[in-house]
């Protein structure tokens, strides 16, 4: 199992996340290209530090909506919407070149991955604009109980596809991510945050607000580093993880 973060969200003079501190514990950064989040300095800044740590890149594309940190819902046509996509992909793979690494994958952020994974008809969209600009780039999308019918999907375009959870998010019954707007929809303690990492890792299952245990395969597990506590829980889960996987490997 593998820890990713989405990483390079600050803007100008705005500063968001702990980059420097959370990139040693993780394997995989989604960096943000400059539509909800980031600048070509920042991206810059967050491509070197990766380096630096030996974390794998990955693009994260998001709606061009800076002030609503691409949270919100857009309806955009599929042309409009795969044209944002390579944009932004493109952009850091530029960044990239220029400090002789690549971009390995790609990680929709916010509202467009929430949307594109209530709706498989804007993933089908994602994963022609990523397999139009570079088929070789997996694309991260969410670990749901409809992992099958993903994989066919990605299966079409020469894709491949990593499922990802999520260590602090409350699950719904149908296997997605609880909306952010509702109570309990991220996970306020460590012991909550653990009991869900250990049931990933062991079982391959979680929990849902009403107590339904629900099956999801998963590659990686998503933490967050930004929050007041960010880098002791990133700590923590990463000896917790790679305690597991030690394990596993025994």
């Amino acid at each position: 199992m593998k820890l990713n973060c989405d990483m390079g969200e600050a803007f100008g003079a705005w500063k968001m996340g702990l980059d420097d501190k959370i990139m040693p514990f993780v394997d995989q950064a989604n960096i943000a290209c400059g539509f909800h989040a980031s600048d070509p300095l920042t991206m810059v800044k967050t491509v070197a530090l990766a380096k630096q740590h030996n974390v794998t890149i990955g693009a994260h594309p998001g709606y061009p909506d800076l002030v609503g940190f691409g949270r919100r819902n857009m309806d955009i046509a599929p042309t409009e919407l795969k044209a944002l996509i390579q944009y932004q992909i493109g952009a850091l793979k530029g960044i990239c070149a220029g400090q002789n690494v690549k971009v390995d994958y790609v990680k929709p952020h916010g509202a467009m991955y929430n949307q594109m994974m209530a709706n498989f008809s804007i993933l089908d969209t994602v994963m022609q604009a990523v397999s139009e600009l570079d088929a070789t780039l997996p694309l991260m999308v969410g670990a749901v109980p409809e992992s099958n019918e993903i994989k066919e999907m990605a299966k079409k375009y020469g894709l491949t596809v990593w499922f990802e959870a999520f260590s602090d998010r409350l699950y719904t019954d149908e296997g997605r991510l609880t909306p952010r707007k509702e109570a309990n929809a991220v996970h306020a303690s460590f012991e909550l945050i653990e009991k869900q990492v250990i049931q990933l890792c062991e079982t391959g299952t979680v929990t849902t607000g009403s107590g339904k245990t629900i099956k999801i395969h998963a590659d990686t597990i998503c933490v967050h580093g930004d929050g007041a506590h960010a880098v002791d829980a990133v700590t923590r889960i990463r000896s917790l993880v790679d305690g597991l996987n030690k394990v596993k490997a025994n």
